[in-house]
This record gives C-alpha cells, structure tokens and sequence, in this order.
C-alpha cells in the first residue's frame, strides 16, 4: 500500500510516485509533522529539534521540560489553546465560553479506496487507485473529537486531506474556524502564488515573499469568488516554470474560504487553507459533526508546469464526473451577445438556422425567456416559460431546432429572485436579508435561501418543470451577485455561509442525478466561483465574461495553473468586443478560444460570407483537434504578463502530436523576432509541421525553438501542428 504505520514509532508514511508525507505521534499524543516533498527512505523524525524557547508555552503534560512547544513544533493539525500563537487549523469556542482544544491521537485505520464526504464533493477513485489513512484524534475534557483523512492517489502523485469535527461531549460547542490543511516547513524561504482579480479580469497571478506575519487571501461573499482563487502554490525562491520545488493546495469548495501563511519567529513556514472564519460560528450540540472541505495537495520538484499537469490529471479523472468529464462538448453558440432580452422564438430558431449552417452544433437560450423577464430587474424565481414572449411552447421551440440537426441548451439563475417577481412578493422570507432593514441589492437582485431545503425543493421542482418540456442537453448555471446582509429566518446565522455552499451542493446532486446526460457549465458572472468544487457537478465553467481575445490571453493562463483546458469554457464573440471595445481578428479570437470548450457569443447573421467561411474553418479545425486539446498535456510557452507574445501547446500523451498557439500582443517599428520553444517532445524524434511539410527534431524545437513571422497589424496569432514522424534518425533542418 502507499501508505505505511511503523508501530514502534508511532510514524505514518505516505508515498506516491514521486512524493513523500510523513507525520508522527509523538510520546505525550500530538501528531507532528515531518516532511513533505520529493520521494525519500527513512524516519525523518531526527529533523525535530527541542530547545528551551523562551516565551514559548510548554503543555502541562511536559513537566518542567521547557524544551518541548507547540509554538515551534511543526504539527499536522494544531489548535488554539495548546500554547501555539500561530495561526492555527482549528479554534473551537466551549460552552464555558472559552477557545481552547487540545487534540491528541487515539487510533487511526488504513484501508484501500478512497474516502468519500458527506453532502460535499471530493476527489474520487476506484479501491485499486487510491488508499485511505484515517487518524482520530480527540479532546479528553471537551469530548471534542476531530477525523483528520489522508487520500493517496499513488499514480497521480496527489494527497488529499479532509478533517471532520464531531462533539462528543454534553454541551454545545462551536466551532469558530476550520481547515482542512496545514503544512508546516521547519525550514526554507518560500514566496506564496495567488491567483487574484475582479469580475471581467479574473485569476491574475501574483508571487509574493512569505516573509514574517502572516498574510491572507480568501472570500467572505459566499463564493469562491473573482478576487481570490482558492488554489495557491508554494514556491521555493527559485523556482519556475520548468525548475525548482514547489506545492500546491487546492480547496475543493466554493464558498467563503480562507488561505493563511506565515513565516513565524524561527523561520518556519505555516500555510493553512480551509473555511473563512468570518461569518462563521458553526454550533454542534451532542453528537453532531460538520465535514470541513478537502484540499488536493501536490507536490514538484521540476516547477509549475509539471506541478499544474499533476491537478490537470486529477481534476479530468478523479473530481470531473458523469458523461461529459472526458467526452467531447458540443461546440454551441450562446444568444446573449447575439440578441440579449431582445428575442423571441423566431430569434432563437433563426440562429440555429445560422448555427447549423456554420457546422455549430448547439443552441443555448440565454436570459429572458421565463416570467416577466425583459430586463435585469425582474422575473427572477418566476421560472415558467414566458409562451407569449416565444409565440410557441418551449417544447415546440426545442423540436423545430431539433428537426434541423441542431442542439438545444438554456440559461438558469436558480439561486436568485428579483424584488419584482411573483415569488418574491409570494415568500420574501425566502431572500437572504436582515428582517427589518433594507437589503442591500446586487444586480437589482436578491439570494435565496439554499441553506432551507423547503426553498431548495421549490426551485428544483419549477426547474425541473421546464428541462421536462424537452430535449434540453445542457444548461448554463449563473449565480450574479455576492452574499451579503446574511440572515436566515431556519438557520443560526453562524451556520448560513457554509449551508447555503452544501444547498447549492446539494440541489446540483439531485439535477445531475436525474438528468444524468445534461451537460451543465458553471457561471457565476463569468468566473466568479471557478473552482475545484463546482467542477464535482458542473465538468465545465464559464472561464469570465470577458471575451475579449487579449486579455483571455492572462485569464486563461492563470486559470492555467490549476485548472485542464476541458473545463474552461471559451468562445469566440463580436467585435468590439462588448466589454472592452478592442479588436481583434477572427482569426486570433478563435486560437485563444481554443483554449477551452469552443463557442461563438455573436450574431451569425451580422458576418461576411467570409467571416462565416472563416468559422467553418475554426469548428473544423477544433473539431480536429479537439481530443489533442482537452486531453492533451498543456504547457506554458511565456508568461502574457511580462513577455510580447503568449504562447502554449498541446502535447499527445504519447507525444506523437503537438498544436503550438501562439499570439503577439505587441507589434513595433522594425519589430524583433520571436523565438518560441516548445516542450513535452521527444527529443530524438522528428516532427513534421503539417502545413509546410518542414521537419524538425524535436530537440531543436525544444532548445532552439522557432521563429514567428513578423507581420505588421496588431494582435496577429499563429497555430501550428505538429506530427511525429521518425522516433529518431532522420535529416532534419531549422527553417
């Protein structure tokens, strides 16, 4: 098994391919940290060391040995109350109103297969993939006691952990901050990468020194949000795309989360991940336990790119599931940018004319099509097929676009109700707000309470009610406003940031459940809840609402880092793009678009014969491609933020095939050339570019690179393919 106990010792061990856990008890019951990294053998216990700290506290089970802190101690789940002033995993406030938790070991269990969590989503395996280490530890005054679960992915090179609170004692408790994470460095320099941003301009990378504090990134508005990705890595100083150690930690949730490191007094690194503690003030009486989310650790000793295809790997085969998390997607066209609220059946037929006749294969319906819905401030929670808005019934509608080889998807915002809505005027009780104040308003739209399981039910049946009219093949999931002025009329308000993420979780179980073949994408005003636990129900999100060609360049490649190009959804749209105004040529929209699940956000009927020539050419192309694509390996070529072109490649797992995209982002006078390398290729072996017919090695595709054209004209991009064809021995020349 990947997973080791040495009983003398008390030690644990968990070994992937490449990578080494290894954590201890220690003789008075805490369970210590020892190591995390590249594969090694042995004990690494010798590396603790025990000195008098000073100041630092000592637990009273130490005697007078001042040697012996949990203020300097590296543990695998420290709390508050034990004497450790770091920023710890777990505080736990008792019902003698004090935050004091001292957890030691009791037993632990290894078994094959991987844990699973109740009502939260997880990274899954089959028993021969994946072993389990579960460790109880508990609190012998408060009863409180705490599961901390270890998954070992050995192949994939992933560990995953989870804890869960339970109060095994008489009194309620409450439990005032949760991870599901700690890793301790007991030495080392490290800099933290975040991945920060707004609506329209999300996952922007970030690299800052972890230096003495503790600095924090994390959401309080109830998703995983656009300013802060809950995915970080941390990189040793030297590290880089291609060299260097670094660690990954993402949060399998999509709330409210919070993300702590910190290089304390002695010079070791504490990186914590879990839920936000704001808002948050979980009671559990007698008996009851709440699951705190899981983080998929990984670790690389050959930089990011090799970390990122680690997550990649795992998220396409262990978090991904259903039909769509390794098919190919429909390549749809989206009426939003086409015609807004300004349609009616009529409209949406016409573009699935246009649509077939461009070789698209879907239609999606976006919003205004149910209740008194002409506008962003009303109609929401009236989820009934506004008939006299299509002239025809849903289901007439759905078979006329059938009947021509096309598709049909539609758009939802379940989670939300409009002020101006029968719903609302019906059950106002069932908005998140402040009885007795004016709600504060987003979008001129309220959240409903998904914490309630009756307001869940409601939505789920009028949802329902409509996929039932006919033949809808995939739905579009939009959330558009943040959490705030958070209260609930059935809930303790400490409970409602994390009840509402489980409602959403919950509601989505259910829909996949009973309409297993639909395919649903994420979206959350683009993406602002991009995130490893949507991706459990939804095998693909809404990248951002910016389209535009240009910065998508810095969207997706951030997004990159975690996240596998089969769950990015990315489209080619109108220009001036909508919300920037820039132009780009069709061309350069459809290779970035080529980054994730293709579509268009435009009006067919507005292009040339050419343009639309054009797009026939793109779908063929990604058609072509498209298993290279989404399930390629993906590599980083430059970094868009600091270089004049950005660039990136698929390469086949046998590295037979490779598709080079490439686009300049800045042209000048007498303009230089760009060289760009390419990676993952055998270096022996000899690529032929399939359009030129010029064969390379793939050693000097790798080390040498190639050149682009220098053209004039902004934003010109280039896609290049690439084919195998000697392992090794041929002439080859560098044109």
């Amino acid at each position: 098994m990947a997973i080791q106990y040495q009983q003398e010792k008390q030690l644990f061990t968990l070994n992937t391919e490449h990578t080494t856990y290894q954590m201890k008890v220690d003789s008075l019951g805490f369970l210590l940290h020892l190591y995390y990294g590249a594969r090694v053998s042995g004990n690494m216990d010798y590396l603790l060391t025990y000195y008098d700290r000073g100041f630092s506290g000592n637990p009273a089970d130490a005697g007078n040995d001042r040697t012996y802190s949990m203020d300097a101690l590296p543990q695998e789940y420290p709390q508050a109350g034990t004497g450790d002033y770091r920023s710890t995993a777990l505080v736990i406030r008792n019902a003698d109103g004090s935050e004091y938790c001292d957890l030691r070991y009791v037993s632990h269990e290894i078994k094959k297969g991987k844990y699973a969590l109740k009502g939260l989503p997880a990274v899954y395996a089959a028993d021969d993939e994946a072993d389990t280490l579960e460790i109880l530890l508990e609190d012998s005054v408060s009863g409180v006691q705490a599961k901390l679960w270890y998954g070992v992915l050995e192949k994939e090179d992933i560990i995953t952990r989870s804890a869960a609170i339970t109060n095994s004692g008489s009194d309620r408790i409450y439990v005032e901050k949760a991870a599901s994470t700690c890793l301790d460095f007991i030495s080392g320099d490290y800099d933290l990468i975040s991945f920060y941003g707004r609506h329209a301009m999300e996952r922007n990378f970030q690299r800052t020194e972890i230096a003495h504090g503790c600095q924090t990134i994390g959401s309080r508005r109830g998703t995983s949000s656009h300013q802060y990705n809950p995915a970080v890595i941390i990189a040793d100083k030297n590290a880089a795309e291609d060299t260097g150690s670094c660690y990954g930690m993402v949060f399998v949730y999509s709330g409210n989360f919070m993300c702590e490191a910190e290089k304390d007094q002695y010079g070791q690194t504490r990186v914590l991940m879990g839920l936000h503690s704001d808002l948050f003030h979980y009671p559990l009486e007698k008996g009851e336990t709440l699951v705190i989310p899981e983080t998929i650790l990984a670790y690389s000793a050959q930089g990011f790119g090799n970390l990122s295809r680690k997550y990649h790997h795992c998220i396409q085969k262990h978090l991904c599931r259903g039909k769509y998390s390794r098919q190919s997607r429909p390549v749809l066209i989206n009426s939003w940018e086409a015609a807004y609220f300004d349609f009616d059946g009529g409209t949406i037929y016409g573009l699935a004319k246009e649509a077939a006749a461009l070789g698209i294969d879907m239609v999606v319906m976006d919003d205004g099509w149910f209740g008194k819905r002409d506008d962003d401030d009303s109609g929401l929670g009236d989820w009934q097929v506004n008939e006299e808005k299509l002239g025809c019934s849903l289901g007439e509608l759905i078979q006329r676009i059938n009947d021509i080889g096309i598709k049909f998807g539609i758009w939802i915002e379940p989670e939300m109700v409009s002020e101006d809505s029968a719903l609302y005027r019906q059950h106002p009780d069932w908005a998140i707000q402040v009885p007795g104040r004016k709600p504060v308003r987003g979008r001129n739209q309220l959240v409903l309470d998904f914490s309630r399981e009756d307001v869940r039910d409601y939505i789920f049946d009028q949802i329902c009610g409509v996929l039932d009219q006919g033949n809808i093949e995939y739905v579009k999931w939009d959330m558009n406003r943040n959490l705030t002025d958070i209260y609930s009329l059935k809930r303790e308000q400490g409970k409602v940031t994390y009840d509402y993420v489980t409602g959403v979780y919950d509601f989505l179980e259910k829909l996949i459940q009973r309409y297993p073949d639909l395919l649903i994408e994420g979206c959350s005003g683009g993406g602002g809840r991009f995130d490893a636990g949507m991706l459990y129900y939804t095998p693909q999100i809404w990248c951002s609402d910016n389209t535009d060609a240009i910065d998508r360049l810095k969207i997706q490649f951030g997004t990159s880092f975690f996240y596998p190009v089969s769950v990015v959804g990315s489209h080619v749209s109108a220009v001036p793009n909508h919300q920037t105004g820039r132009s780009t040529s069709l061309h350069t929209r459809g290779v970035v678009a080529m980054a994730g699940t293709f579509g268009y956000e435009l009006n067919p009927a507005a292009l040339s014969d050419e343009e639309k020539e054009e797009i026939k050419g793109q779908i063929a192309s990604y058609k072509k491609y498209e298993t290279l694509i989404c399930q390629g390996d993906y590599y980083r070529l430059s970094n868009p933020f600091e270089d004049e072109y950005a660039a990136w490649a698929f390469v086949s797992e046998d590295q037979k095939q490779a598709l080079l995209n490439v686009v300049m982002q800045e042209i000048h006078g007498n303009m230089t050339v760009s060289y760009v390398r390419l990676k993952g290729l055998k270096p022996d072996a000899v690529y032929q570019d399939a359009e030129t017919g010029v064969r390379y090695y793939g050693s000097a595709l790798t080390e040498a690179g190639i050149p682009m054209p220098v053209q004039l004209g902004e934003y010109q991009a280039y896609q290049k393919y690439f084919v195998c064809v000697e392992d090794a021995g041929a002439e080859c020349r560098i044109e």
